[in-house]
């Protein structure tokens, strides 16, 4: 081996000379498409400060739209992830039952809100808060929008647990077992705490879908959420659509980078306790888990796989 990777080959003169050149053709090309897209902007008049302004200069729309926007989107995502974590680590544990009069229903709860369309679970939602509770049409679209979110996203968090645990090797439960740990107290101690940082990746994508299909609430059940806002602004201000759209996607980008990069401070703080602790996870935890979360039920318990 050539170079100091473990993973392959360091390239040789040609291909980095090739690099190069196609770096070099991309960013090439790149600039040529955003120069492309500003002058067609700007030839629809689409860049004039008129249809800028008033993200910049008048604090209304912050204050009136925006924010509020962003406080209903976070309140909805944030109770769709306090309440589907918890019962998705649930569902994800029942699965891995050794009695199958627990894992055969998990199972076929699991496979059936995860195959049903987010959208028209929040649908039923509100039709069944309509017909069956008394609760305000101010608070009606909220609920909605997290029911929906919690019986989908507790679902695949479910199969994410479920491949998390599966990817551990099954050393750790034998050795587990050898000292005389029940199962539970296997489960509970040993094997959840070393896969909890082997599903983080996974479970930090599935925490950003959360976030952006509360948009779906605001686009049919009227939930004031941030995209919503879009209409109201371009309506009352004159502003551009796609002033509007870029604001409210920079505001998107924020939070789910601020959460991702909180979920990675958290990894490298368990792992770094791991180690401490004398707990060392295989390089290799967490190849396969987004395979495993993506396959369909067997409708079998499994321990975790052989190292």
């Amino acid at each position: 081996m050539s170079g100091g990777s473990v993973l392959y080959d360091a390239p040789g003169a040609s291909a980095r000379r090739r690099n190069i050149l196609y770096t070099a053709v991309f960013l090439t090309a790149f600039a040529f498409a955003v120069w492309w897209l500003l002058s067609a902007m700007a030839d629809k008049q689409q860049l004039t400060a008129a249809k800028w302004s008033p993200f910049v200069t008048d604090p209304e729309v912050w204050t009136t739209y925006l924010l509020p926007g962003l406080r209903e989107t976070l309140l909805a995502a944030g109770l769709s992830i306090v309440i589907a974590l918890p019962v998705g680590g649930l569902l994800g544990l029942g699965r891995l039952s050794d009695h199958a009069w627990v894992r055969v229903p998990v199972g076929v709860v699991v496979e059936f809100f995860r195959s049903v369309p987010v959208l028209l679970m929040m649908v039923f939602a509100a039709q069944l808060y309509v017909q069956f509770s008394s609760l305000s049409s101010d608070v009606r679209p909220l609920y909605a929008v997290v029911t929906g979110l919690v019986l989908y996203n507790a679902s695949v968090l479910a199969e994410i647990v479920r491949a998390g645990i599966l990817s551990l090797p099954r050393g750790q439960t034998d050795a587990a077992l050898a000292i005389g740990m029940r199962k539970g107290q296997t489960m509970t101690s040993v094997l959840l705490p070393q896969a909890v940082t082997a599903m983080l990746p996974v479970l930090v994508s599935q925490l950003v879908v959360i976030v952006k299909d509360t948009a779906l609430g605001g686009a049919l059940l009227g939930l004031p959420e941030l995209l919503s806002q879009n209409r109201t602004i371009t309506a009352n201000y004159g502003a551009n659509t796609i002033a509007a759209f870029t604001v409210i996607a920079l505001l998107y980008i924020a939070v789910n980078f601020s959460l991702t990069r909180f979920a990675g401070w958290l990894e490298r703080r368990l792992r770094r306790a791991r180690r401490s602790g004398g707990v060392v996870l295989a390089a290799d935890a967490t190849d396969g888990i987004e395979e495993i979360a993506g396959t369909a039920a067997t409708g079998r318990g499994a321990g975790p796989r052989e190292g």
